[in-house]
């Protein structure tokens, strides 16, 4: 697996194209009550998913990086993972959303989208083949029991 932009990486793009959008696009920008409390409340939230996914890798004591899933030494299904295969990039997914919320640009959502197909085409389904190379049939029952995103 060859991937060359580690997904934080390809947020915190995301959060600056959003930026240039929202700047760029100030006439078009959308107000709305309680806006910020909404956009916090996102980040938060995607804070919190992502650190809490960290942890239960921390726990079973597996690799964390999405660079090289091979170094995986078990699969976690627990937790987050019951409700989403991917709570890391969700958790990534919600902080990005939360900043598109706070910069209140209606076309910022055309960049959530490209985040969630780059993160499925170039990420997730390489790491999908690979776990499934080295948990098998572990991971086609987790894959069927629990969504890619949600």
């Amino acid at each position: 697996m060859k991937l060359l932009i580690p997904p934080p990486l390809v947020a915190l793009a995301g959060a600056l194209i959003m930026w240039v959008i929202a700047t760029q696009l100030a006439a078009w920008q959308v107000i709305f009550p309680l806006q910020n409390v909404l956009g916090y409340a996102l980040i938060a939230l995607g804070l919190a998913m992502d650190i809490v996914a960290l942890l239960a890798f921390s726990k079973a004591k597996t690799s964390v990086t999405p660079l090289a899933p091979e170094k995986a030494s078990q699969l976690v299904t627990s937790g987050l993972y019951r409700i989403t295969r991917n709570p890391m990039y969700l958790g990534l997914l919600l902080i990005l959303t939360g900043i598109a919320v706070l910069l209140g640009s209606p076309v910022n959502i055309l960049v959530l989208v490209g985040f969630v197909a780059y993160i499925t085409q170039f990420q997730i389904k390489p790491e999908e083949e690979r776990l499934e190379q080295m948990f098998g049939e572990d991971f086609r029952t987790f894959k069927q029991r629990v969504r890619r995103w949600l």
